[in-house]
């Protein structure tokens, strides 16, 4: 079915309107009427090309909330009127141990993206969420409990809540624990909110002294600005867990001498060049660990937005209308946004 999106035809050119073909429900599949569409810097990378591998016509988008609009006839979980989500992915083998375990995002045979995946649909790759409709098997369906007011700030949850709340829940995130995040970002201010909600003492570190209020307010205990050797300084051995969700190539050297005995630094930030070489001394003499995490399975999401919605917890946004795309893309790239950008999908009806 025709459905109106946007999208690039290539790295170097501005995204614009593109009419693309959705499939219709197959017996497993849910159709979705996209409300809101989270904008992530995974969709700047990707439609750049500044990542390898796009696939041309790019529609980008992995944070969505809608409704059902009709589903296939073995579907059970969802019917027609039903608020959901789709996140990151729409597809994985199902028959790996990953898989088997429910944790699609590390499918042994590759998982398939919400755009720039492999698919038998038009045009041979997957088209994402900046467009008025998606069908997606409902395996990658998610319910949406949070009230219809606060959709638009619920879309973001799909990656930059479930890239944090993982590795806060592997690592066991709660009452009695010491938590760092690095970085108050799109990423960084979920981490913050979260692990205050699991009950950890929330420590914020940023390069920059006026976030501290708004670190804060957004749950941290405690704000160390990384640059200032007399605040860091203190915090030496104490940390459990240090999520870093930084983008950008920076020294780990600092947050590594401020893990514990067994602490884990997790990075969850994706930069385009790789940090220096952290040394292997601090790592070895108190037993810590450098490791990663990359956002979660279906069944963790769907854990994740059920916490969400008991404890509240949405991302702060600023909603866009779809022509803005490019300038917002700009103003990530400054860090000129608190703290998500967020499309209004009524705006692509008058593209």
């Amino acid at each position: 079915m025709n459905t109106k999106a946007y999208g690039a035809y290539a790295g170097d050119m501005p995204l614009e309107p593109i009419d693309i073909q959705r499939r219709a429900p197959g017996p497993r599949d849910v159709q979705v009427d996209i409300k809101y569409c989270g904008v992530c810097h995974s969709d700047l990378h990707t439609v750049r090309s500044e990542w390898p591998g796009t696939l041309y016509p790019c529609v980008p988008g992995h944070e969505i909330v809608g409704h059902v609009t009709a589903v296939g006839a073995e579907v059970k979980g969802f019917k027609a009127g039903d608020t959901v989500g789709v996140g990151c992915l729409v597809g994985s083998c199902q028959h790996c141990a990953s898989c088997a375990e429910g944790l699609e995002q590390y499918c042994e045979n590759g998982f398939v993206g919400t755009y720039n995946g492999p698919t038998q649909d038009p045009p041979g790759h997957t088209l994402g969420g900046y467009s008025q409709r998606i069908v997606v098997d409902e395996k990658f369906v998610l319910k949406i409990r949070h009230p219809e007011e606060q959709l638009a700030a619920v879309a973001p949850l799909l990656c930059a809540g479930i890239t944090t709340y993982s590795p806060l829940r592997h690592w066991k995130t709660g009452p009695g624990k010491k938590v760092g995040v690095v970085g108050i970002g799109g990423l960084g201010h979920m981490a913050i909110k979260l692990a205050h909600a699991m009950g950890a003492h929330v420590v914020a570190f940023t390069t920059s002294e006026n976030k501290r209020q708004d670190a804060h307010q957004l749950g941290a205990d405690e704000v160390v600005v990384s640059r200032d050797p007399g605040q860091m300084k203190p915090h030496t051995h104490s940390f459990d867990l240090i999520l870093d969700t930084v983008a950008a190539s920076h020294d780990l050297d600092a947050f590594i001498a401020l893990l514990k005995r067994d602490g884990t630094l997790c990075l969850v930030g994706a930069p385009e060049h790789p940090h220096p070489s952290p040394g292997v001394f601090g790592l070895i003499i108190h037993r810590k660990s450098i490791a990663g995490s990359f956002i979660g399975g279906l069944p963790e999401t769907q854990e994740m937005l059920d916490f969400c919605a008991e404890h509240g917890i949405v991302s702060d946004i600023e909603m866009i209308r779809i022509e803005q795309i490019d300038e917002a893309y700009e103003r990530m790239l400054k860090s000129d946004v608190k703290y998500r950008f967020v499309i209004d999908s009524a705006s692509l009806a008058n593209t």
